[in-house]
């Protein structure tokens, strides 16, 4: 782990390459997995503000779950995330040619409302963790997405680059300056 500011930031978020390749895992990540994707309880009051927003980039059977038990749930952890169905599918999934996809991030596209998705998504392959004061910044390897794997090592795209964006929404700007200067150091004298 490589300490930039106040984050843990694994190696392999440097030195692994990465670039999603939606028609390649349909969106595997969206569908699968123990549980859905982690939230912030201000992401539960920011989708909750927006949820109106949302709804008609929902299917009706999505719509039917959220009016009846909500959108978040607790995991097997005891860790708030989005309420998945029983056959694994977030309930903000929306299907397009075949693809999963967020129904938030389609209202955002949209033009419907300002929060584009949940921040846990939006970092994808890496999962951030509080600890005391520090974030800890890991890379999850998940064979769904071998596709980007090899098209980022195809493209030399480093994980940190791809998710610059959203590296940015979580940490900041001069901390991610701050990762890049780490990052070019890194890869000098790995």
């Amino acid at each position: 782990m490589i300490i930039v500011g106040n984050a843990l930031v694994s190696e392999d978020i440097l030195e692994r390459k990465f670039a999603c390749q939606l028609s390649a895992c349909k969106g595997g990540c969206c569908v699968g997995g123990d549980a859905g994707a982690p939230l912030e309880d201000e992401e539960v009051k920011i989708i909750s503000s927006e949820l109106d927003n949302i709804r008609p980039f929902l299917d009706s059977k999505r719509l039917e779950l959220i009016d009846k038990v909500g959108f978040s749930a607790l995991d097997s952890d005891g860790e708030l995330g989005t309420l998945c169905e029983t056959t694994g599918e977030c309930v903000f999934v929306v299907y397009t040619n075949n693809i999963a996809k967020c129904g938030i991030e389609s209202a955002y596209y949209a033009g419907k409302t300002w929060f584009k998705k949940p921040l846990s998504c939006h970092l994808y392959p890496i999962r951030a963790k509080k600890y005391g004061d520090y974030v800890a910044m890991n890379y999850h390897n998940w064979d769904i997405c071998a596709p980007a794997c090899k098209a980022g090592e195809s493209s030399q795209m480093p994980v940190h680059v791809f998710l610059k964006e959203a590296l940015t929404r979580k940490m900041g700007p001069k901390w991610y300056q701050e990762l890049e200067e780490v990052a070019a150091a890194w890869n000098e004298n790995p």
